[in-house]
């Protein structure tokens, strides 16, 4: 008796897996990038979200105290963000009168951002940053 054999073939080639890595390194080459670009983007707006609400709250404390305070603490603000990529501080000057705070982000990816380093708001309102990019662009104007 003559038996043919055929041979079955379970799993992949190795052309089928070289491919496979291949498609997703491409996807990944995008994805990561982009991925880090909103991360900073969202910190960069909670930043923004804290130091407005702290001016606020350091000017109704002026109005309650008739002085601004250099302590954070006083005001019931954090000094770091709700997802601790930025720290909040305040320099304060009460003699002029004046106070601004600050947010400057914590070192390592995601947060190494060159566009905008720090963000601070002053007693005027003035919103400034340092970094690449203009305040405006920063700010989100």
């Amino acid at each position: 008796m003559n038996f043919i054999r055929t041979k079955s073939h379970n799993g992949f080639t190795l052309i089928e897996l070289m491919i496979t890595v291949a498609i997703l390194g491409i996807i990944a080459s995008i994805a990561i990038p982009s991925y880090f670009e909103h991360v900073k983007r969202t910190a960069r707006t909670e930043a923004i979200t804290a130091l407005l609400d702290a001016a606020n709250k350091q000017e109704q404390y002026f109005v309650d105290n008739r002085e601004y305070t250099s302590t954070i603490a006083d005001l019931g603000v954090s000094t770091t963000t709700e997802s601790n990529f930025y720290t909040i501080s305040v320099k304060v000057d009460n003699d002029a009168g004046t106070f601004t705070f600050k947010a400057t982000p914590k070192s390592g990816p995601p947060l190494q951002d060159a566009e905008c380093e720090t963000l601070s708001i002053s007693d005027t309102g003035l919103k400034t940053s340092t970094g690449s990019a203009d305040s405006s662009t920063c700010w989100g104007k």
